[in-house]
C-alpha cells in the first residue's frame, strides 16, 4: 500500500483560498495527469465547484460555532439558551403597546384652547422662561430678535427696540381668518369664525395673567386697510427712519 504523504492546508475558508489550493494540490501531486486549468476547461469546473461547496460549509460552520457564545450570538433563542447555562434567568417581556388617536385640530380651536391655557400661571412661567431666552439671547447667526404676544411689550421685552401693537377691525379680521381657515375647511363658516375671534378677544384682554393691552410706548397699526406688503412697508419706514438717527 503507498504512503500517501501529502501536504494539505487546513487553513483555507473562502472561495478563492479553496480554489488556489486545489490548483496547487493538482499541479504539485498530478503533475503529468492533468494540467489544463484555463477557465473554460472541465477540471476548472470541478475545481470551482469544489470550492463553491467548501466556502459555503465554512460559512455555516463559523455562523454555528459564533452562536455558541454569548458575546457573539446574534439569534434570539441561541442568547437566551446560552444565558439560562450560565445560570441568569432572563425576564421575558413583550413591549408596551398604546392606541394612539391622531386628528387634525383646526387653526381657530387651536387659537381658542391656547387662550384657556395661557391663563394657567405655571405654564405661562414656563413660557416667559423661553421667550425672554430667545429675546435677550438670539440664535448665533442672528442680530436680534422679533417676538409676537400679547405681553411682549410689557412683560417679556419693555426694553425692546421697537414696539408695535398691530390690530385691525373685528369684522376685517375674522373675515381673513375665514378666508384661511376656508382652504383647510370647507365647511368653515364666517358667523363661527367671526364669533370665536370676539370670544378670544374678550378672554385676552380681561385676562388677569398677562392680558392683552397697549402700552404707551407701542406704536399702533390698524392693518383694516392695509395688505400685508403695506404692512409690513409701514412699519419698516418707522424703524429705518429711527435707525437713521443715530448714523
Amino acid at each position: 500500500m503507498a504512503n500517501l504523504n501529502r501536504n494539505i492546508a487546513y487553513t483555507e475558508r473562502d472561495f478563492n483560498s479553496f480554489r488556489n489550493s486545489l490548483i496547487n494540490y493538482s499541479q504539485t501531486y498530478f503533475p503529468n495527469t492533468y494540467n489544463d486549468f484555463s477557465s473554460d476547461s472541465t477540471g476548472m469546473l470541478f475545481i470551482e465547484m469544489a470550492s463553491y461547496v467548501g466556502d459555503v460549509l465554512s460559512f455555516y460552520l463559523d455562523n454555528q460555532i459564533q452562536e455558541t457564545f454569548i458575546q457573539y450570538a446574534r439569534q434570539e433563542q441561541n442568547l437566551f439558551d446560552l444565558a439560562y447555562m450560565l445560570g441568569s434567568k432572563p425576564k421575558v417581556t413583550t413591549a408596551a403597546t398604546v392606541d394612539i388617536a391622531i386628528y387634525q385640530l383646526l387653526p381657530n380651536k387651536i387659537g381658542i384652547e391656547a387662550s384657556k391655557i395661557s391663563k394657567n400661571l405655571k405654564i405661562r412661567n414656563l413660557v416667559d422662561v423661553i421667550q425672554k431666552k430667545y429675546a435677550y439671547k438670539p440664535p448665533k447667526k442672528y442680530d436680534g430678535s422679533c417676538l409676537d404676544g400679547r405681553d411682549i411689550t410689557y412683560k417679556i421685552m419693555p426694553d425692546a427696540n421697537f414696539k408695535f401693537f398691530i390690530t385691525a377691525n373685528t369684522e376685517v379680521r375674522a373675515k381673513r381668518r375665514y378666508k384661511e381657515l376656508k382652504t383647510i375647511n370647507k365647511g368653515t363658516k364666517y358667523k363661527e369664525v367671526l364669533k370665536s375671534i370676539k370670544i378670544r378677544d374678550k378672554s385676552d384682554r380681561k385676562r388677569k395673567i398677562s392680558p392683552l393691552k397697549k402700552t404707551k410706548d407701542s406704536i399702533l397699526i390698524d392693518t383694516t386697510n392695509l395688505t400685508i406688503k403695506q404692512c409690513f412697508t409701514k412699519m419698516k419706514k418707522i424703524i429705518d427712519s429711527d435707525i437713521q438717527k443715530y448714523q
